[in-house]
């Protein structure tokens, strides 16, 4: 529906900018680009008998239609195209305008179409306006008709498929929008009469304010709803040539923009935030080691018909961003891809889902989605962790030196812990924010306000003085109403501390897991840190394969990813590949947008900005920190 109103807007430009082209449709010029070419002969019969006549000043307007005169002949195809990037949204308010636009050409459609057919009921309309038998390639009347039928056969088309457009805007948008549209219609009327005056040697007959008051609502009407109507000034000079084309570029201009940006806003979600209820299907259901992570502020939920299952998504630059796979029976995950993609279809968001498992991934490939690696999760297994071995050397070894350097750990609750404690935390984390001298991220990446759910475990690596060393978070995994496992989250230590503490944590948390009967440990993602060898070859011989590999590259001085995933290595992990899945890679650009929005969150532009800084400019060796 967005590209036949989108073609129907810009066709009759394309007839107007070809006047001479003998198609079916190029009539329909006369209904939005209605700029007539003025015969020289004409003009000067017109002008001699005076050059102010009416039917002169009508002449030399036209002549003389700049840069104004042109953008407000085609100002309904302008209006148009706006309401096309609603209706591809979904929007209703899309819907309604584009039967009030198309509704009122059809009206001057019919209009035409009765000077045609019956042309003693309006009047001159077919001579001195349309002059319709200079169209030598149109034989008969039905040639001329039927193409200013299709602004009525649009409108029905529009008016019919109401339903395609559920979409609406918070409560109060529009009132706001029209509240603000009446505001700019006003103050750019009063510039006009206020300039109009300062400049009124400029116009001819020279304007009196209450001509100049009169003049202000054509100066906002489309040029082919006023050409019949002699203009009762017109500019001469320069500057009351731009006063009098500019009022209406500027006030369309902007009215476009406050409806572009009502329909960019990210409507209400149909379902309330309701976080119980999310906690209730992901302990019962089967979620996997980020599913915790869709209980954190920021996420919106789409539920299955059912209510056993939900998908956790944000939504950026019209990109509805899953994140992970959906949480409930696995064997509904074919029904929950169809499902979340016609819900995003309904609002006119593009689906994707990013840090997908590799089910998900199989179940929406069959559905024609495509997909990438982002990133690699490592999981511990913990029914035989021993950390015997030479491998694990290291890790031994760094236990053993805390055991004689007084280092122990404990587990805490955040909100419970003593305040001495929360308080070196929270230092912990702000120096190493600073150290970063970049955004902290978000989205799968947790901080301080993420520890305070209950359900979060802190380990704490403390000395004798109780000074906190480093500290761990670990997220529970459910299934079937069972913690089945452990997903780290946070990872801080203090500079100046114990130098293995994060390794020493890991590694006791593991232990520590295993003696109270759960399976696995997840030591998270590395996002951008996957190997270009990994998995199927066809997965990663592709260009955005690549731009991820560089991305992660760049960024490794300041984030570190790839160091992380080395880190994690030490504990011999199984690698699990998390993937995006999208099914329209057109949209590529605005998922990789929508996923930056995610992660930097609420960030200023100079700080993203720095961060682009950070890929662009060469690397410095060492720059970076564990």
């Amino acid at each position: 529906m967005a590209l036949a109103v989108a073609a129907f807007a810009i066709g009759p430009v394309i007839a107007g900018l070809s006047r001479h082209a003998p198609g079916p449709l190029s009539v329909l010029h006369l209904l939005f680009t209605d700029i007539q070419p003025v015969d020289p002969q004409a003009l000067k019969s017109a002008c001699t008998s005076g050059p102010r006549s009416a039917e002169c000043q009508m002449m030399l307007l036209q002549l003389r239609a700049g840069a104004g005169g042109i953008f407000m002949a085609i100002l309904p195809s302008f209006l148009l195209l706006l309401i096309a990037e609603g209706l591809r949204r979904g929007r209703h308010f899309a819907w309604w305008s584009a039967l009030v636009v198309l509704g009122s050409t059809a009206v001057l459609a019919a209009m035409h179409v009765a000077g045609v057919v019956w042309p003693g009921v309006l009047g001159t309309l077919q001579d001195e306006n349309m002059d319709f038998q200079n169209l030598s390639h149109l034989h008969n009347k039905l040639g001329l008709v039927v193409p200013l039928l299709l602004p009525g056969v649009m409108f029905l088309l529009v008016l019919g498929f109401r339903d395609l457009f559920p979409a609406r805007a918070t409560t109060g948008t529009y009132a706001r929008l029209g509240r603000r549209v009446l505001l700019l219609g006003a103050v750019l009327a009063a510039v006009y009469v206020g300039a109009g005056v300062a400049l009124s040697g400029g116009f001819t007959p020279v304007p009196s304010p209450g001509q100049l008051l009169t003049d202000v609502p054509d100066r906002f009407l489309p040029l082919g709803y006023t050409l019949d109507i002699p203009p009762a000034i017109f500019p001469q000079s320069t500057p009351a040539v731009m006063l009098y084309e500019g009022i209406g570029i500027v006030f369309w201009a902007m009215t476009g923009a406050l409806v572009l940006h009502s329909f960019l806003q990210t409507p209400p979600s149909p379902h309330a935030p309701d976080p119980s209820r999310v906690r209730n299907i992901l302990r019962s259901g089967t979620g996997n080691p980020l599913s915790w992570m869709t209980t954190w502020p920021g996420n919106r939920y789409w539920f299955t018909p059912d209510g056993k299952g939900y998908v956790a998504y944000r939504v950026n630059s019209g990109v509805a961003l899953a994140l992970g796979s959906p949480v409930g029976p696995a064997a509904d995950y074919r029904t929950c891809v169809a499902g979340f993609a016609r819900f995003c279809d309904d609002n006119g968001w593009t689906p994707c889902f990013y840090s997908a498992d590799q089910t998900l991934r199989d179940e929406a490939a069959a559905q024609g989605w495509s997909s990438i690696e982002v990133a690699l999760q490592t999981i511990l297994p913990l029914a035989a962790l021993t950390f015997a071995g030479r491998q694990f050397q290291h890790i031994r070894t760094n236990m053993n030196r805390a055991r004689k350097e007084g280092i122990h750990v404990e587990w805490v609750n955040y909100t419970e812990a003593p305040l001495e404690i929360r308080q070196q935390i929270d230092e912990i984390s702000k120096e190493w924010v600073a150290d970063k001298k970049l955004p902290e991220l978000g989205f799968t990446l947790g901080g301080l306000t993420e520890l305070q759910d209950p359900e979060v475990r802190c380990l704490v690596a403390l000395d004798a003085d109780r000074t906190v060393h480093g500290i761990t978070s670990w997220l529970p995994s459910y299934c079937n109403g069972k913690i089945v496992g452990w997903t780290l989250d946070l990872m801080r230590r203090r500079t100046n501390g114990f130098p293995n503490s994060t390794e020493l944590l890991i590694a006791s948390a593991a232990l520590a897991l295993r003696d109270e009967g759960y399976s696995y440990v997840s030591l998270s993602g590395a996002p951008l840190a996957g190997s270009l060898q990994n998995g199927d070859a066809g997965s990663y011989d592709s260009p955005l394969a690549h731009v991820l590999d560089w991305c992660g590259s760049r960024l490794e001085p300041v984030y570190g990813f790839r160091s992380l995933l080395t880190f994690k290595n030490k504990f011999a992990p199984r690698f699990e590949p998390l993937f995006l899945v999208y099914n329209d890679a057109a949209a590529l650009p605005s998922i990789a947008n929508a996923i930056a929005t995610a992660y930097l969150g609420d960030v200023s532009t100079v700080r993203r900005l720095g961060l682009a800084g950070q890929l662009l400019l060469p690397r410095t060796p060492g720059a970076g920190r564990d």
